[in-house]
C-alpha cells in the first residue's frame, strides 16, 4: 500500500494479532505513527530501495536489487530487528539492521523528496538527466540544490546521513535501465501521490527546525497543484 492508505489500514488491523510485530516499509516519515497505539505490537521501521517497472500484468522488470534497511521504533528491542533481518536474508532478499534507522531513513527521504517530485513534474523517468550538470540548463543543478536543502534539514535535526543522497542519485542514473518513480506513475494515472508524506514531511521538519527550503516547498506545492488540476479537468470535460 502507499502511505496515503496507512491510517485506514492501521484502523482495520487494530485489536488483531496481539502476538505479532509490525514492520512499516514506507517512503517519507511518520508511517509508524499510524500503528502506534493501535495494538500491543512492537514496531520495526524500514525503508527499501528495491524497485521494479510493471510492463504488464505478467511482466515486472526488477530494477534495483538493493538492501532493505531496518531499525527499532520506540521501545522495540534491537534483537527483534536482527531476527527480522535474518529472516529476510534467508528469503534471499538483501537486508541490513541498524540500531538507529534515522541516518538511513533520512538519506532515503532526501533522495525520494527530490527524485520523485522532479519526476512527477517533468514526466521524466529517473535517468541521466537527474545527474547532468555540464550545461547551465541541465536538470542536475536543480536536483543537486534540492538535495543540498535536504542535507541542511538533516544536519539541523542532528542526523548524520548514512549515505550521500547525491551519490545515491548519480549511482541510480548509471544503472542502464529506465526507472519510473512511483510518484510519476501516480501522476500519469491521476492517483493521489505520496507528496505530503515525502516532500511535505521534509518541509514540515524544515519549518520546525527553522531551516529555509524554498525549492522543496515549491515542488511540494506544484505537485499538489498538479493533483488539483485533475478534478478541474474532469469538471470541464464534455
Amino acid at each position: 500500500m502507499k502511505t496515503t492508505e496507512l491510517e485506514p489500514v492501521a484502523g482495520r488491523l487494530a485489536g488483531h494479532w496481539p502476538g505479532a510485530a509490525v514492520m512499516t516499509v514506507q517512503n517519507g516519515l511518520g508511517a509508524e505513527d499510524a500503528f502506534a497505539g493501535r495494538g500491543p505490537w512492537p514496531l520495526v521501521s524500514a525503508v527499501t530501495f528495491m524497485s521494479g517497472t510493471k510492463h504488464s500484468d505478467t511482466e515486472v522488470e526488477y530494477i534495483l536489487d538493493t538492501e532493505t534497511w531496518l531499525g527499532p521504533y520506540g521501545q522495540t528491542p534491537y534483537e527483534l530487528v536482527e531476527e527480522v533481518t535474518r529472516l529476510l536474508v534467508r528469503s534471499e532478499l538483501k537486508a541490513r539492521a541498524f540500531r538507529d534507522l534515522r541516518p538511513a531513513q533520512w538519506s532515503k527521504l532526501i533522495f525520494n523528496a527530490t527524485v520523485n517530485s522532479v519526476a512527477a513534474l517533468t514526466d521524466l523517468p529517473h535517468d541521466p538527466h537527474f545527474a547532468a550538470r555540464d550545461r547551465i540548463d541541465d536538470l542536475g543543478h536543480l536536483v543537486y540544490d534540492l538535495i543540498d536543502e535536504g542535507k541542511a534539514v538533516a544536519a539541523a535535526a542532528g542526523v548524520e546521513l548514512h549515505e550521500d543522497p547525491w551519490e545515491m542519485n548519480v549511482h541510480a542514473t548509471q544503472r542502464g535501465s529506465r526507472h519510473y518513480p512511483s510518484m510519476l506513475e501516480d501522476v500519469r494515472a491521476h492517483r493521489p501521490t505520496e507528496v505530503d508524506q515525502i516532500s511535505g514531511a521534509l518541509v514540515r521538519e524544515a519549518e520546525r527546525l527553522g531551516v529555509s527550503v524554498p525549492l522543496h516547498a515549491a515542488l511540494w506545492r506544484l505537485v499538489k497543484a498538479r493533483e488539483a488540476s485533475w478534478s478541474t479537468e474532469d469538471s470541464v470535460r464534455p
